[in-house]
């Protein structure tokens, strides 16, 4: 082998280890950090949507007079127990993402884990195709179901329980 040859394998692999390094400097960085919380626009703050985003918000909520009907989500089990998130109108993402309206600080959540959503004067629950899945009250979710209050969903080891 060329001195030259030599040389150039020698310099490869210092980059490659430098590159190795900062990797794990940066793995290290977000477990120690965290994830960054985003504040999110609000009122008149608050970007322009499309057409179709504006209507899917602009869902009806459950009616008042509706004894089963959920008003708010409570985190009874998890890193965020006590927590509480009123239900509006519109949609409620469900995930470990910076951009979901309930951030689910657990591991086995994924970015955009479930939503809940009006529909109809119900509300309702989907898991967006998450890699643990989501359970209704013990049952595994496979597709978007009617909840009323008292119902308790897991998203690993969360438990969220919707009230009235």
């Amino acid at each position: 082998m060329s001195e030259l040859t030599f040389t150039v394998l020698r310099l490869g692999m210092l980059v490659l280890l430098w590159v190795l390094v900062l990797s794990v400097v940066g793995v290290l960085r977000r477990d120690v950090f965290g994830t960054r919380v985003v504040a999110r626009p609000t009122g008149d703050d608050a970007p322009r949507r499309g057409r179709a985003r504006r209507e899917r918000d602009a869902a009806p909520a459950a009616p008042a007079e509706d004894r089963d009907a959920p008003r708010r989500v409570a985190v009874v089990e998890g890193p965020l127990r006590g927590t509480t998130l009123a239900l509006g109108t519109g949609t409620v993402l469900l995930g470990r993402s910076p951009d979901c309206s309930l951030v689910v600080e657990d591991q086995y959540a994924s970015g955009r884990h479930a939503r809940l959503f009006p529909q109809d004067g119900r509300w309702y629950v989907e898991d967006l195709g998450s890699t643990n899945g989501t359970l209704l009250d013990g049952q595994p979710l496979g597709q978007p179901a009617p909840v009323r209050a008292g119902s308790r969903l897991r998203i690993g080891g969360t438990l969220l329980e919707l009230q009235r």
